[in-house]
């Protein structure tokens, strides 16, 4: 009796421990690949955006282009966007460009985008007074449309073996393919 307990033991041990490298390599850290493709798919789910201002002017804003600032540790994203409106009397196309980190949320398993940073927000023939009351919205239009996007939504099966080796995701690294999303200890509770 207590051969077999041991063999199926060490049967399980083995087993995970195979699972293990075929998951995360021999030689290498564990971490999970999530693909530019991915990453785009996902975010074009919450477009286009239409925001009011003020009652003012409509800004629309069409699916981000994503594109990897691996030497920044973040994404960049690059919108068109077309502002309308009592205020200016016609539609003004424009270009929207901010970039942002990404960070972990273990409630949902998702990856999300956090730290917006607002790089331009240009309109064609746009009077100057109009451009910069619509500037004055750039924030803001940034937080609504990525603030807490999700970029990745791990499925449970895709955690449950790190989940019971004790490792959650941590590190997120932009690379030129997509993100790396390094595994750390979980917390002690």
């Amino acid at each position: 009796m207590k051969r077999r307990l041991l063999l199926a033991t060490s049967t399980r041990f083995a087993l995970g421990g195979v699972a293990y490298l075929a998951l995360f390599g021999a030689h290498a850290q564990p971490s999970y690949t999530v693909t530019t493709a991915q990453l785009q798919e996902a975010i074009a789910k919450r477009f286009p955006l239409r925001k009011r201002a003020n009652g003012l002017v409509d800004l629309q804003v069409e699916v981000p282009q994503l594109r990897m600032l691996s030497e920044k540790n973040r994404l960049g994203a690059t919108m068109a966007v077309e502002a309308a409106g009592p205020a200016l009397g016609r539609a003004y196309p424009g270009t929207f460009d901010l970039d942002f980190a990404l960070r972990y949320e273990p409630s949902d398993m998702t990856v999300r985008a956090h730290a917006l940073r607002v790089n331009t927000l240009q309109f064609d023939g746009l009077a100057p007074q109009a451009s910069m009351l619509l500037s004055g919205y750039g924030p803001q239009l940034a937080e609504q449309a990525l603030q807490g996007a999700v970029l990745h939504t791990f499925k449970p099966q895709e955690l449950a073996l790190p989940d019971s080796m004790g490792v959650q995701p941590g590190s997120i690294t932009v690379t030129e393919r997509g993100l790396v999303i390094g595994f750390i200890n979980k917390p002690v509770s």
